[in-house]
């Protein structure tokens, strides 16, 4: 066989070969420990936090100044595409802080000299490289009718296969001489570019993936599509052709490409390409009554990044929650150094499980709540203000109104050696401080699941509360106010006392501090009284009591 006769044949007008692009596309200039990474999703939905995780692991990778991380829009599979879908990728990961160095940005101009970085505008290139693996003698074209449905095609070739206990998958038309491809193309026939494969499946051969570390696997046996009939590459084409252009020097990407890994290993040897590390990371998983699965786009709404983002769960926490997914260390790490970036973390590859982790709400709740709890006042106000503004207007405006007061809000049981740990997304603030924000007329109130007292006692103990309270006051001082409103009413200052007899008593000094903690904001839980009291000021108690007067008719 011909085989350069044969590339003429099937790209008469490619005019470029591939020396034109290694050309065109040079060599990068990297520092020892520099390193060229790349996220390339498909534009079919939402960012996966499968594909979030990765961009973590992306950030750890790329510290060293020279290194590079870019963003590639594979997105080949025309049938699968979504409308936009690139856009909305772009955005999500800068939701999320992710920013690349270069590549495909949305909607707004492409950043750097090796694209285009979406791969259907790259088709010139991938004739080229076509041609010339065609003339290497590295592929042939298929000319198999679309008569059956593929995935007919595809059923009945893997039972074949399994049947004859073979592992070779050669198509009929790797026989085609050059007459017959003369002979198909004059028809008009399509064709799809397949590998020519010279594999044994009966040999290993080494590979070394940068998580799972050396392992044996079998060569390739099978003529792989590497073109469809309609010219478009499929991803393990595009990828050594892109990655190789690109510069990039380690390929991250999910577990489920492992399986391919010595298909695309031969791709490679037939360019005479040099290999590239790869980096399978683990796949996400949650229980589902009780079996392992992944993560699903149709059935997890916490598969869709937004959802963390239109929740009001902070960034930072939800990166750092996978961090703890992909390195067991991190968690370590961070109760040792609380306040450092989590970009300090020494992160190590090896240390990334080959198990499939599993995706645990109530963990991400405890780091977020973690978080949280470091920051200060001013650092909770930005964050939750930039949340509200997209996702609760009202809330927005009234965290506005006033911002001084709304920072001391946030600031009651914070900057403390231990701060109150009771958030974990921003929009359960609303609700967690309602009788803060809200106007306290709407708040529900009900004495009667609280106390036995006569609604009199219950206003007279109130308002000379309000009466004692001072916002100059230090805590000791005011709890000794407390402490004396209840003595003068039948409150039981001595718990053990109290125990004795509970019904000589209207209550213990707990149960009198529940009291006025639940008729100033409804709740029974809340952060400190004191401090809270202190935030509302006496003219607001006044006022609040004249609606809880109200409420009881007294």
């Amino acid at each position: 066989m011909d085989f350069n006769k044969l590339a003429d044949l099937l790209y008469p007008d490619v005019d470029k070969d591939i020396n034109y692009y290694f050309s065109k596309y040079p060599s990068r200039p990297l520092l020892k420990d520099g390193v060229v990474t790349r996220f390339a999703p498909s534009p079919t939905g939402y960012l996966h936090i499968g594909g979030l995780f990765q961009c973590v692991l992306h950030e750890m990778l790329v510290k060293e100044p020279s290194s590079v991380f870019f963003l590639r829009l594979e997105d080949t599979d025309q049938k699968r595409e979504i409308e936009n879908a690139g856009e909305l990728l772009y955005v999500a990961l800068g939701e999320f802080g992710i920013v690349p160095t270069e590549g495909y940005r949305g909607n707004s101009p492409e950043r750097g000299i090796y694209g285009p970085y979406v791969q259907s505008k790259r088709l010139d290139i991938y004739k080229a490289f076509a041609k010339y693996l065609v003339s290497r003698g590295g592929a042939y074209p298929c000319f198999c009718s679309k008569l059956e449905d593929k995935e007919e095609i595809v059923a009945k070739r893997e039972q074949e296969i399994e049947e004859n206990n073979d592992t070779i998958d050669h198509d009929v038309c790797r026989n085609l001489s050059l007459e017959d491809v003369e002979e198909n193309l004059n028809a008009g026939k399509p064709f799809a570019l397949r590998l020519l494969s010279t594999g044994n499946p009966d040999k290993t051969f080494e590979i070394v993936d940068l998580i799972k570390g050396k392992r044996e696997i079998r060569e390739n046996g099978k003529d792989v599509v590497l073109i469809k009939s309609n010219g478009i590459p499929v991803y393990s084409f595009a990828h050594a052709v892109d990655d190789t252009l690109m510069g990039t020097t380690m390929i991250v990407r999910g577990e489920d490409w492992y399986q391919s890994v010595a298909s695309h290993m031969e791709i490679f040897d037939k360019f005479g390409f040099n290999k590239i590390p790869y980096v399978h990371t683990p796949n996400i998983c949650k229980l589902d009554d009780g079996k392992k699965r992944k993560l699903s786009k149709r059935k997890d709404p916490e598969a869709n990044c937004m959802f963390f983002i239109k929740d009001g769960y902070p960034v930072t926490a939800v990166k750092e929650y996978l961090l703890n997914l992909l390195n067991s260390d991190f968690e370590t790490w961070r109760k040792e150094n609380p306040y450092l970036d989590y970009h300090e973390f020494p992160f190590k590859l090896e240390k990334i499980g080959s198990g499939n982790p599993m995706f645990d709400m109530q963990k991400l709740n405890d780091v977020s709540k973690e978080y949280i709890a470091r920051l200060s006042a001013s650092q909770v106000y930005s964050q939750l203000l930039n949340w509200a503004e997209k996702y609760d207007e009202d809330f927005a405006q009234k965290l506005k109104s006033d911002e001084k007061y709304s920072l001391d809000v946030l600031n009651i049981e914070r900057e403390t050696p231990k701060p109150r740990k009771d958030i974990f997304k921003w929009s359960m603030v609303r609700d967690y401080y309602n009788y803060m924000f809200e106007n306290f007329e709407n708040i529900n109130l009900n004495f009667s699941d609280i106390t036995n007292i006569d609604n009199e006692l219950l206003y007279k103990i109130l308002q000379t509360y309000v009466v004692l309270f001072e916002s100059n006051l230090d805590k000791t001082d005011w709890f000794e106010r407390v402490k004396k409103l209840g003595g003068n009413n039948n409150f039981c200052l001595d718990n053990k006392l109290y125990k004795q007899d509970p019904t000589k008593y209207n209550g213990n000094l707990a149960g009198l501090c529940n009291i006025i903690r639940y008729a100033f904001t409804g709740k029974t839980n809340t952060p400190d009284l004191f401090a809270i009291c202190c935030v509302l000021g006496k003219d607001e108690l006044y006022r609040r009591l004249d609606i809880i007067k109200s409420k009881i008719n007294v």
